[in-house]
């Protein structure tokens, strides 16, 4: 299963991977396992690493001095550096991309973290939407990461509209789409409702949806209301306005992107200057400035794929990394996408799988909700 893993990790290169890659190739034996001890060394403690410490731990017995030689050799070209005095080296973005690209050891799910992914996609009361809401949370409670969860733009038709009462305050407005996909919401319909305006309006409504979706049907409703104003009982097009309101400061036709567990980077984080970065990015998440951005970047195919601090624009000022899948529908389609955010020391042979059976799994859900 890791082998099949490892297959499904696109690469998303750049004009340094590509040299970097070639650096690996050319790399002796000893030479990559100082550069794999340093590396795996750094995303499990985030601390630099220096040559005594590496003397214990390579297979090959060496010398401190020899190590230290090996790891200025890999300093020069670009793959690890010294921060401030530190006598120790971490690996630059350049080398966490070799490593990632070359080196990385990607593990299997493990059954404690399949078990509470599972667990929390159990329930179906809530819809699509509350299921979402829960692989975001569950994402960012197994990984201890941030977790970005990018829902689907819903574009189907729709087939049928009826409203029900529950109530003298209380009804609620049933879409039915050309997918199958059903959508409800719980409005407060106009005072004096009654059992035959409620009919007047569904069957109003339905004549209208024929070959339209939500968003078609929002601009024309209006239009059509005012061209046949006689024809349409008072309390019919009170219900009509009511109805669809409900829908109108919701985004559920159009992707919203759900963002989980924040304050697990944000402890993570170092300097001030870095947990204010950290919060800028959070921020244009929320505003859903570069939601279109990370649209994109699922949209290269399947497979899970690893960003590292500024490989990609979102992601550059935090200097956070993100591992990202999309998920896809019956058809075959991505229709969105789910991912982690972590520091650029993340644990990515664990984060990936992880990653990824989410994204198969949400896929599989919304299939079989079809």
């Amino acid at each position: 299963m890791a082998q099949a893993l490892r297959n499904r990790i696109c690469d998303h290169r750049y004009s340094t991977m590509n040299s970097s890659t070639d650096i690996l190739k050319d790399m002796n034996e000893r030479s990559r396992d100082v550069f794999r001890a340093v590396v795996e060394s750094y995303l499990e403690n985030g601390d630099p690493v220096g040559s005594r410490t590496l003397t214990r731990t390579l297979n090959e017995k060496v010398s401190a001095a020899t190590v230290r030689n090996v790891m200025q050799d890999l300093e020069h070209l670009g793959l690890l550096n010294s921060p401030h005095t530190s006598a120790g080296r971490v690996p630059t973005q350049v080398g966490l991309r070799m490593f990632v690209d070359g080196l990385l050891e990607v593990g299997d799910l493990s059954n404690q973290d399949r078990q509470k992914i599972d667990e929390t996609m159990g329930g179906n009361s809530s819809g699509m939407a509350g299921m979402l809401d829960r692989v975001g949370s569950a994402l960012s409670g197994v990984t201890q990461g941030a977790s970005l969860v990018l829902t689907p733009k819903h574009e189907a038709e729709i087939r049928h509209i009826e409203f029900v009462t529950l109530g003298h305050d209380r009804a609620l407005v049933v879409l039915v789409f050309s997918d199958g996909h059903v959508e409800n919401r719980l409005f407060t319909p106009p005072p004096g409702q009654t059992p035959s305006s409620m009919r007047e309006a569904a069957n109003f409504l339905n004549a209208l949806i024929e070959g339209r979706t939500l968003g078609d049907m929002r601009g024309a409703i209006q239009d059509e209301i005012e061209a046949r104003q006689q024809q349409i009982d008072v309390l019919a097009r009170e219900m009509i306005e009511s109805g669809l309101a409900a829908w109108e400061n919701d985004d559920s036709d159009s992707a919203r992107l759900i963002v989980r567990g924040r304050a697990n980077l944000l402890s993570e984080s170092g300097p001030a200057e870095e947990l204010d970065l950290i919060k800028n990015l959070f921020d244009d998440l929320e505003r859903k400035r570069d939601i279109e951005e990370f649209l994109q970047l699922t949209e290269d195919g399947e497979g899970v794929r690893i960003f590292i601090g500024s490989e990609n624009k979102l992601f550059s000022l935090s200097g956070s990394s993100l591992v990202v899948s999309p998920y896809m529908n019956a058809d075959r389609k991505i229709i969105g996408a789910v991912g982690v955010i972590g520091p650029t020391r993340l644990n990515y042979g664990r984060i990936v799988p992880i990653v990824d059976y989410t994204a198969q799994l949400v896929g599989k859900l919304l299939s079989d909700r079809s």
